[in-house]
């Protein structure tokens, strides 16, 4: 078990636990499984936006290289 999901679980059953009305258990198990998804889903997002950027930034590049393909209205 990772630090993350241990304090993702430990965040889960504080928040959990000031409900006061169940057991702080389903909230540490809640908080575990957000931050595992969380883990997993960051980096996705980020290597997603990373790429976006580059295309664009490619995309600007050729068209103040070879102009755009837009046809020329008279």
């Amino acid at each position: 078990m990772s630090v993350t999901t241990l304090i993702g679980a430990a965040i889960g059953s504080a928040i959990d636990g000031s409900s006061g009305d169940d057991s702080n258990l389903d909230g540490a198990i809640g908080g575990a499984i957000a931050a595992k998804v969380i883990t997993a889903v960051i980096p996705l997002a980020l290597t997603f936006a990373t790429g976006w950027f580059v295309l664009r930034g490619i995309g600007k590049l050729k068209d103040e290289v070879f102009g755009t393909d837009e046809p020329v209205r008279r």
